[in-house]
């Protein structure tokens, strides 16, 4: 069996364009403010600011790390992330397993982990490791996935005979409810907040793209063409492919 961290390294190790369709598909959000910028309003940036699987570094594209007093270290196992975050301005940029992190205890003051943790093959021992490069009263501030989330995306493979091309739950059982828990043995203060917001696509075109991007055989031009019709169909009902969008913040303190 495939492992999350194997899936991880397929999608993500050598190109940066699979995360890029996935997250281009969020353009179409109905909350004005985007997910990086809401974030970012949530966040102490100051002092030693950490974010493990930084990605390609969309957080510090809507926020400028030299705007705040803070000294940023940027974090993710895949080397041509590691390039693009190179481009972030003052911040140092290592390749690193986010369960085996090469800080001393009590490194940081904040720590952002995004939308990372359903990737990886312990998500427990990377919390722990969050906890303990984390300073007494220093910050966590972690993204993940509700339930429903990008449902009506799942729901496009079975109706076209490809069953493989809904999303997957989280490749390592990881869970807004089953993170939380386990924040709350290693964290005190643990708040949960969701961002309001859901996508009105108005073509199929990002929806070509962001299948595109899983890990899945592509699909042949009669399948591609039975998405036009499905997205279509909607859009025309509704005026636009409507998707549940379930973003979910889980903070908590050290």
């Amino acid at each position: 069996m495939t492992t999350p961290r194997a899936r991880a390294e397929a999608q993500y190790a050598s190109t940066t364009s699979n995360l890029t369709a996935r997250i281009a598909i969020y353009d179409h959000r109905t909350n004005p403010q985007d997910w990086y910028t809401w974030l970012a309003e949530r966040l102490p940036l100051r002092g030693d600011v950490i974010e493990v699987g930084a990605g390609t570094g969309e957080l510090w594209n809507r926020v400028d790390p030299s705007g705040y007093d803070m000294r940023l270290t940027l974090v993710d196992f895949s080397p041509v992330m590691c390039e693009r975050l190179r481009s972030v301005p003052g911040a140092t940029v290592l390749r690193e397993d986010a369960a085996s992190l090469p800080f001393p205890d009590a490194s940081f003051d904040l720590l952002i982990a995004n939308h990372m943790l359903y990737h990886l093959d312990d998500p427990e021992a990377a919390l722990r490791e969050f906890a303990r490069v984390l300073r007494p009263g220093g910050r966590l501030a972690m993204g993940l996935n509700g339930t429903g989330h990008l449902a009506e995306l799942s729901e496009i493979g079975p109706a076209i005979g490809r069953p493989d091309h809904t999303l997957r739950p989280a490749h390592n059982g990881i869970t807004v409810a089953s993170a939380t828990a386990y924040v709350q043995t290693l964290f005190e203060h643990v708040g949960v907040e969701s961002y309001p917001s859901s996508l009105d696509i108005p073509d199929v075109e990002p929806v070509l793209l962001y299948l595109a991007s899983q890990d899945r055989p592509p699909l042949t031009p009669d399948e591609e063409a039975a998405v036009r019709d499905f997205v279509e169909s909607r859009i025309a009902a509704d005026g636009a492919f409507r998707v549940r969008q379930n973003a979910v913040l889980i903070t908590a303190s050290r």
